[in-house]
């Protein structure tokens, strides 16, 4: 079974040449772009697996004083368009010193941590899907199917 890890960008397309952690080329083919997430496994034409891995990445970490407090800062993150994983009591969002000026004039408690990003889909998100996919060594067919996975 290959694998392959990518960043949260990286893991947003439709048509791409991919090489998996081990070498494996893989052409990857989806009718639309859309997120890859963690664990999702995709089969090749030749009965291979190849694993989806989010790359471990450097983000900012933002805590509020209370639940509202970083639901306001939430709002603040949604209005300048920023993607962002949102937990019951952090957001992370990808590294910048002008969004964590602004946040910690707002009150935001910021640390810099590293660790892989699930950011929030859009809201036309779609996990249900068909692609097609190969390795290098083979040729490629399309097939459709449903990829189960959860968001932690």
């Amino acid at each position: 079974m290959s694998c392959i890890t990518l960043s949260a960008t990286e893991r947003h397309l439709r048509r791409k040449r991919l090489v998996a952690d081990d070498g494996a080329v893989v052409m990857l083919d989806l009718p639309s772009a859309r997120m890859l997430v963690d664990g999702e496994q995709l089969e090749a034409v030749d009965g291979s697996i190849v694993t989806v891995h989010a790359a471990v990445e450097p983000l900012l970490e933002v805590r509020g004083r209370d639940a509202r407090h970083l639901n306001a800062l939430a709002w603040q993150i949604g209005n300048r368009h920023l993607t962002a994983q949102i937990e019951a009591e952090r957001i992370l969002i990808e590294r910048d010193r002008v969004i964590a000026d602004m946040l910690s004039g707002l009150g935001a408690q910021l640390a810099e941590v590293q660790e892989p990003f699930h950011p929030e889909g859009g809201a036309y998100g779609d996990h249900s899907h068909s692609h097609s996919h190969s390795h290098s060594r083979s040729h490629s067919h399309r097939h459709s199917h449903t990829h189960g996975h959860h968001h932690g």
